[in-house]
């Protein structure tokens, strides 16, 4: 029992050291291509949340996503295209407000467009009703039954769109702040890390206080 409430607070210990270094990471303002972040076939690393990535193809398709939130709070509904990244790949990409959707008109199905933003992991919480043309989230899972195109887990947050004519000039979302992978606080941890070794020493004390009985 004392070697586990030791390997607990171990264990707490490490948790806290990981959430302290994840407030540490520096921001990587470098630009990945997408294929170097992330595959069609599998989640996205952990490494590659957050990072800058370029990828280009043609829109084959567009949905609102209705109350989304970006990185200064306000909830509004966003404009998301599906991207053909590849032959047989997509991926989807925030491209603006919903409202603002009409100002880049000249952007058609047959529009290569290089797109440049941020990669982030899939939502999983509905935000509003799933429809043919609106999205409950941003979760690419959800169009699996409408394409046979295998898709990107995640989306781009796009912070740059070129088309032919030159780069496209609207509204874009500001990213929203990501959080830690490790939940709970730094202090947190380290009290659990006080409870779980007194826990041992308690239980080491505990065969001398029957004796003195």
């Amino acid at each position: 029992m004392t070697a586990s409430f030791i390997g607990l607070g171990l264990w707490q210990l490490q948790r806290a050291q990981e959430l302290n270094a994840h407030k540490e990471i520096p921001i990587d303002r470098k630009i990945y291509p997408l294929e170097q972040m992330a595959t069609p076939t599998g989640i996205i690393p952990a490494a590659s949340v957050g990072k800058l990535v370029t990828t280009s193809g043609y829109y084959i398709a567009n949905f609102k996503a209705p109350n989304q939130i970006d990185g200064s709070g306000i909830a509004s509904d966003w404009e998301v295209g599906l991207l053909q990244h590849d032959l047989g790949t997509a991926i989807l990409v925030v491209r603006g407000l919903w409202s603002d959707r009409f100002l880049t008109s000249e952007i058609v199905m047959s529009t290569n467009v290089e797109i440049t933003g941020t990669l982030l992991p899939h939502q999983s919480k509905d935000r509003a009703a799933q429809t043919s043309s609106q999205l409950s989230r941003l979760d690419s899972s959800l169009l699996v039954a409408t394409t046979e195109m295998q898709l990107y887990d995640g989306f781009i947050l796009a912070t740059s769109e070129k088309s032919r004519i030159g780069e496209v000039d609207r509204n874009l979302i500001s990213t929203p702040e990501l959080t830690s992978a490790v939940p709970g606080y730094y202090w947190q941890h380290i009290s659990y890390v006080i409870i779980w070794w007194f826990m041992a020493l308690l239980i080491l004390w505990l065969p001398f206080y029957r004796r003195g009985q």
